[in-house]
């Protein structure tokens, strides 16, 4: 009970039944071991959480970036809510050091294990649905995955911009757009890059962001809109 107590102040979440929490750690490997458990495993809410962690997601895309198409917004939710990113957060937040795990389990890596992560970290969401309801449960996603998705959605939207441009100029010029940065403004942690992009020695669009990325994506974009007049 103080590892979940501990755990708590981890997650930044007070549980009113601190058994949820309990059961969110739960791998199937210890009821097998451990039948007269009082505690189920973690699956039915690893069920809601990952329903959730969708949903969340999704709605944060729709309201958030509303010129995201349908299949922009979906392919970003898949990236976003993976086994790879859960796996990671639950990492960060030492998730695995509290798992109920079978011996064999444990033996084996269980505590490391991706799978065993990701399904942890969306048990977690799912006993903070129940325990605290939805607003609670929202915050916590969000707390963990707005970085990620404001990550993923530059990077999606700078790869279109300079893939379209690179298309455009490829058919037209034969030639490979290029890029270069041109200043470099502010204090080390509120730096902003000014980019322009190039086709052979005209720079056809510059960009401002604070950071490379989105610099090279504004001057893309700028440049796309040059070519399209």
């Amino acid at each position: 009970m103080t590892d979940l107590v501990r755990l708590q102040e981890i997650l930044n979440v007070s549980f009113m039944d601190l058994s949820l929490l309990e059961q969110a750690l739960v791998h199937r490997s210890y009821l097998n071991e451990n039948p007269d458990s009082v505690l189920p495993s973690n699956e039915r809410l690893e069920f809601l959480g990952d329903a959730l962690l969708g949903f969340v997601v999704a709605q944060r895309l729709y309201v958030e970036y509303p010129h995201l198409s349908e299949g922009e917004m979906s392919r970003l939710r898949s990236a976003i809510v993976c086994r790879e990113t859960l796996a990671h957060l639950a990492s960060s937040l030492g998730l695995g050091e509290y798992l109920r795990l079978g011996r064999g389990e444990e033996a084996s890596g269980g505590r490391k294990r991706e799978s065993n992560l990701a399904c942890a970290f969306e048990a977690v969401v799912g006993a903070i649905l129940v325990d605290r309801g939805f607003a609670a449960a929202r915050d916590f996603i969000l707390r963990f995955l707005d970085a990620e998705l404001e990550t993923a959605v530059e990077e999606t939207l700078a790869k279109d911009y300079k893939s379209r441009l690179q298309e455009i100029v490829q058919a037209r010029e034969q030639k490979t757009p290029s890029y270069r940065i041109v200043e470099t403004t502010g204090p080390e942690h509120e730096k902003k890059f000014t980019v322009e992009v190039l086709v052979g020695d005209l720079v056809m669009g510059r960009g401002t962001g604070r950071s490379k990325r989105v610099a090279e994506r504004e001057a893309a974009r700028v440049a796309l809109e040059r070519l399209s007049s």
